[in-house]
């Protein structure tokens, strides 16, 4: 019988080693631990990156928010329908107003076609409510001011309540301060035979040291009585400070609503 050669019996063991060795190195990365924890990061930082954007969505709109001036005044019932303005308001001035509510249907469509885009540049240029009618439009043209004149209000009073809570005042000087501080104060609407009169008062030291006529009766004579008695009555309501001023002669009924509505503005300001 032959005996196995030597030689032979060295290379089956070298091949068996081999074959272990590879066995061992084909199974190892399944059990690595660091190869587990990169392939569990993974998606954790994908979902992070999809999660970034709309973080950053959100801080964007409210940073426009923040940032937007835009008012909008009451609306005002008038014959054909109602009417509200909104304004655009940066540093304190108007930079845009837009009619949010305006008469339709009919006649009016076209009424307000013709009104609204010139009210709007109106109300810019002039940077108040003392703008003037559309001819053909005259219920449209009053009750877009009276929109404006509350939108402008209420620019006023959030202007005004921001500067009085800043950190700098105390509680000691506010009454001073406020009272040193202009104020314009807008007195009730008054009825009157001929049409509305409204009037705004600017209020300092506790003195009128300006008033105007927001309404005044318009259209055929009246344009003309309005024309005589308005600046008189506002010249008066400055000089006397007081509601106790002398009726334009011609314009009895005019005279009256503008000293009831001043008498109004008078009492909103506490004098």
């Amino acid at each position: 019988m032959r005996k196995s050669h030597p030689i032979r019996r060295v290379v089956l063991a070298t091949a068996a080693t081999v074959s272990g060795v590879v066995l061992l190195l084909s199974l190892k990365p399944a059990s690595d631990p660091a190869a587990a924890s990169a392939a569990g990061a993974a998606p954790q930082q994908t979902a992070a990156a999809q999660e970034a954007p709309q973080g950053g969505q959100q801080g964007g709109a409210q940073d426009a928010g923040a940032s937007a001036g835009t008012v909008t005044g009451d609306a005002a019932q008038t014959q054909y329908g109602a009417v509200q303005v909104r304004l655009t308001v940066a540093n304190g001035k108007i930079t845009k107003a837009e009619a949010v509510q305006a008469p339709k249907g009919g006649l009016s469509d076209q009424k307000t076609a013709l009104a609204v885009p010139k009210l709007n540049q109106e109300a810019v240029a002039a940077q108040s409510a003392q703008i003037d009618a559309v001819s053909g439009a005259t219920y449209t043209s009053t009750g877009y001011k009276k929109s404006l004149q509350s939108a402008l209000d209420k620019m006023k009073a959030s202007s005004g309540s921001s500067s009085g809570s800043s950190p700098g005042s105390s509680s000691g000087s506010s009454s001073g301060s406020g009272a040193a501080q202009a104020r314009t104060v807008t007195g009730k609407a008054v009825q009157t035979q001929y049409g509305t009169v409204q009037v705004r008062i600017t209020v300092s030291d506790g003195k009128i040291t300006k008033a105007d006529a927001v309404q005044a009766p318009k259209g055929g004579l009246s344009d003309q009585k309005t024309a005589l008695a308005v600046p008189k009555l506002n010249q008066e309501a400055v000089a006397a400070g007081t509601a106790n001023i002398d009726a334009v002669s011609g314009a009895t009924y005019t005279s009256t609503g503008y000293k009831q509505s001043l008498q109004s503005a008078l009492d909103q300001a506490g004098g």
